[in-house]
């Protein structure tokens, strides 16, 4: 190979890997989400949300191709989102299917942030699963909580919620928590994961019921200081059917 022919190759390499770091750049910034390509129309889509987008029309965000809604309920043992029992209500009342999720706290009881939970939701019949969010907060990614203690506090959670509903509740979470502490742990639960950046399918993750594809989307129908708004997808196979309580 000549002096020519491998500056020419060199080069074409050089472009490459830097067309390849530009493209990770807009990915990570979010400049660029290529998660939108893998989510069609025919897909079922919903979002989730909490007080950050305050009043909530209901109606309007069904307009928008959402087929159901999760609703932030509880944090912890004693925490009630401000403006869960409106948004309850008011998808209740334009017949968008709804569920209820806990932000699960690594300061506190399993049993007492259950009982926060059902206390604040309370019958779940012919509403989606309930949704135990398990994810690192403060500084408990960098001081992680001890594994036993929190799986035990976990299932406790768990179980208590399953006794009163009759279903496996499920769980939503992340990979760098999920590889550290719930890995092997929770098997036949289903699972919503959380990949705003790839796809999940794609960047490692296994069986999951539900895909949190984008947390940049911007739709019609609420008010609060928070302009965006989560987007979900059941994964293949997936109904709403299947994720809904019956006792």
């Amino acid at each position: 190979m000549n002096k020519k022919t491998r500056g020419i190759l060199i080069g074409a390499a050089l472009s490459l890997i830097g067309v390849m770091i530009l493209f990770a750049v807009l990915i990570l910034t979010k400049t660029v989400c290529i998660n939108k390509m893998f989510v069609s129309e025919k897909d079922v889509i919903g979002v989730d949300v909490s007080e950050y987008q305050d009043k909530i029309d209901m109606k309007r965000l069904s307009e928008q191709n959402v087929s159901f809604v999760y609703i932030r309920a509880t944090e912890g043992s004693s925490y009630q989102d401000a403006c869960f029992r409106e948004n309850w209500k008011n998808a209740h009342d334009c017949g968008l299917p709804a569920g209820a999720y806990h932000f699960f706290s690594f300061d506190s009881s399993g049993g007492t942030q259950a009982q926060n939970f059902i206390d604040t939701v309370g019958e779940l019949e012919g509403d989606l699963l309930p949704v135990v969010d398990f994810e690192y907060y403060g500084d408990k990614e960098k001081n992680r909580p001890d594994k036993e203690k929190v799986l035990q506090e976990l299932h406790i959670f768990l179980d208590i919620l399953e006794k009163k509903y009759g279903v496996k509740p499920m769980i939503y979470t992340l990979k760098n928590i999920y590889s550290v502490y719930l890995d092997g742990e929770v098997d036949g639960y289903p699972l919503w994961v959380r990949d705003v950046f790839y796809p999940a399918s794609l960047d490692g993750w296994g069986e999951y019921a539900m895909w949190q594809y984008l947390d940049t989307a911007q739709l019609d129908g609420y008010s609060g200081g928070e302009k965006y708004i989560d987007m979900d997808v059941l994964t293949y196979g997936m109904t709403l059917e299947t994720i809904t309580v019956h006792n």
